[in-house]
């Protein structure tokens, strides 16, 4: 996607939560000559040092200083001070202030949140327009709010290191907790583009898909089931979901197929079957593109402690 900036891999600590935490400390900082270089770099979209990766990341600065950068903002962050990046979006951070600098970085993978259930609100972060970067203003702004996200992703690192009873619920129920933060302070209205209206009359089409996952699945029927021509259809869908149909359908075969995984002992090639992918090899290519992991290596991974 960018050829010139490193593309990072992220190795979550639990596929299931998608997401990797990890407190990063640290005494050099970068000299102010670096820093000046850095700045020049970003203000001529020269992106050297930078990376990016799928998930989206968020930042908490516990001590030290931290100057973020994204394609559109230059930030500095210190103590209990949030950054937000977006899914795929290049950034780089360096330590500038001289001292111990210490930080949680907590990636999450938010396509794993979606579900019939809460994709009316999960489509708001699907970045069709605007990276997420754009909802830093939030927390420069509301000090309620940022503190709270902050309490948030300690409690997701403590639950997350713990590794008690049930803390998989903790942690899911704590990243909801962030993104509704997120969606209910949201004053710029930088993730309301989507009108309700659009994804109510979308409904039937992805209902259709769900009740079919297991058959032959195409946007000329889903499109004729709405009384839409192919064309309107396609760009409809994308709008109000966030995805297009022919992801969608993928995204919710290889859901099914991971709940599966998880929760029987038949074989990998009758999943596949039983959610609409006869060809083995296809569906281990596209169950590898949306986990970076076989589904053996999947199943396997329900066994490993989190950590």
């Amino acid at each position: 996607m960018y050829p010139e900036i490193l593309h990072e891999q992220v190795f979550y600590q639990n596929p299931f939560l998608a997401i990797r935490i990890w407190q990063i400390d640290s005494e050099s900082h970068a000299p102010r000559e670096l820093l000046q270089k850095a700045e020049q770099n970003w203000k001529q979209k020269e992106f050297h040092d930078w990376h990016y990766h799928e998930e989206v990341e968020f930042l908490l600065v516990l001590q030290g200083e931290i100057t973020a950068f994204c394609p559109d903002d230059q930030f500095v962050l210190r103590a209990d001070d949030i950054a937000l990046f977006g899914s795929s979006e290049p950034h780089m951070t360096m330590q500038t202030l001289e001292g111990d600098a210490t930080r949680i970085v907590f990636q999450i993978d938010l396509r794993k949140y979606w579900d019939l259930s809460t994709v009316s609100s999960m489509q708001h972060f699907s970045e069709v327009i605007r990276p997420l970067s754009s909802l830093n203003y939030i927390y420069h702004e509301n000090r309620e709010v940022r503190e709270q996200t902050a309490v948030l992703i300690r409690e997701i690192y403590r639950e997350m290191n713990d590794g008690k009873l049930g803390y998989e619920l903790a942690v899911s129920s704590r990243i909801k907790s962030i993104l509704l933060l997120l969606l209910r302070n949201d004053s710029r209205l930088q993730l309301n583009y989507t009108d309700n209206r659009l994804l109510d009359r979308i409904q039937p089409a992805m209902d259709y898909v769900e009740r079919n996952l297991g058959e032959k699945l195409s946007v000329a029927d889903a499109s004729r089931l709405l009384n839409m021509s192919y064309t309107h259809f396609i760009k409809m869908f994308k709008k109000a979901v966030g995805m297009s149909f022919t992801d969608f359908v993928v995204y919710k075969r290889i859901k099914k197929a991971e709940q599966q995984l998880l929760t029987s002992d038949i074989s990998i090639a009758e999943i596949a079957d039983s959610v609409g992918i006869s060809n083995l090899g296809h569906f281990y290519e596209m169950f590898r593109r949306m986990n970076g992991c076989s589904p053996k290596q999947f199943r396997e991974r329900l066994k490993e402690p989190a950590g």
